[in-house]
């Protein structure tokens, strides 16, 4: 007879982490599956980020982040997280894609590129970090394009443009141009954004009030070629000499396996997903929402420490639901 576990937790993240403490500490049977390695985004997360989060903020079931400055760093919070992961001996599986799920009666069957999982419960933690918003032109295919930045070094010497005006951009703008490269910024609107770190807005807009950084504002990218950039600006086309594209536009969740669950999403454009907010439960009885992925497009909605309660919520929901049957 096949096992039936109680919940089956996608995505290891600091959230599906969270849900993996609140199962085990409720003596709920549990299984996380993670298609990368442990807290895959942060892992992917550029080498010298640093949160905008206090450490405090970023702690799960109370268990302290010490960090050497008030606001930790990348390698600090991958540290902690799996710190917690491998002391409470958390049950979680790296480097295995559940590719589908099914509804079957009361329970789920959940099929991986390894093997197929049953389970009461299903919680979806599997943030947004995976699949960047495209530019939708020509040339995005080439190789000197990326979605992505990890570390300033390829790209020292060398021009360098950044599109996006986000903390990301922002971030990447900064380490390249002093590194030594020359960097050049595409913002589609009128300004460096209203969200970028209070500590780091100013630099940025000193670097390009002072011409160290150039940019271009209320400007789009037209065209991508292998030596060259043509952007759409308020004056019309221009022609960039170029050698990298950073495009830091952002990140969106997988919609589509959501769908494929049968979850529900807004036809709005920013594709929330539906959920009971008191409980987290989507309209698939048994499936709960958790993190970022609650958000739909609007991913600076929900993070880490705003988003840490929803492992509660739903544990304690699960338990009332299985207490209820036996009363």
């Amino acid at each position: 007879m096949k096992k039936v576990t109680d919940v089956l937790i996608i995505g290891a993240g600091p959230i599906g982490i969270a849900c993996a403490l609140e199962c085990k500490k409720n003596d709920l049977s549990y299984v996380v599956i993670e298609k990368g390695a442990l807290t895959n985004s942060l892992y992917n997360y550029p080498l010298n980020m640093t949160f905008f989060s206090t450490s405090e903020k970023l702690e799960i079931d109370d268990i302290p982040f010490i960090s050497t400055k008030s606001k930790p760093n990348r390698d600090e919070a991958l540290e902690y997280y799996r710190r917690v992961a491998t002391s409470n001996d958390l049950n979680i599986k790296l480097y295995e894609k559940i590719v589908s799920v099914e509804k079957n009666g009361d329970h789920f069957t959940a099929f991986s590129n390894k093997k197929t999982y049953t389970a009461r419960k299903i919680i979806v933690s599997t943030g947004f970090y995976d699949i960047p918003k495209l530019l939708d032109v020509p040339g995005e295919d080439l190789p000197k394009v990326s979605h992505y930045f990890k570390e300033a070094h390829p790209y020292v010497m060398q021009k360098t443009l950044v599109v996006g005006a986000s903390n990301s951009a922002v971030d990447a703008a900064l380490e390249i141009w002093r590194k030594g490269g020359e960097v050049t910024m595409i913002v589609r609107g009128p300004q460096i954004g209203e969200r970028v770190k209070y500590w780091v807005k100013p630099d940025i807009e000193n670097r390009i009030a002072e011409g160290s950084i150039r940019a271009f504002f209320n400007t789009e990218i037209k065209e991508i070629k292998e030596k060259e950039v043509i952007i759409d600006t308020p004056n019309g086309l221009q022609y960039l000499e170029n050698d990298f594209v950073v495009a830091l536009t952002g990140y969106k969740p997988n919609f589509s396996f959501l769908k494929s669950m049968g979850v529900l999403l807004s036809d709005d454009g920013n594709y929330f997903p539906t959920y009971d907010p008191n409980t987290m439960e989507s309209n698939v009885p048994g499936l709960y929402l958790a993190g970022v992925i609650c958000g739909g497009m609007e991913t600076h909605k929900w993070f880490i420490e705003n988003s840490r309660i929803h492992a509660k919520i739903i544990i304690r929901e699960i338990l009332e639901k299985v207490n209820s049957l036996h009363t």
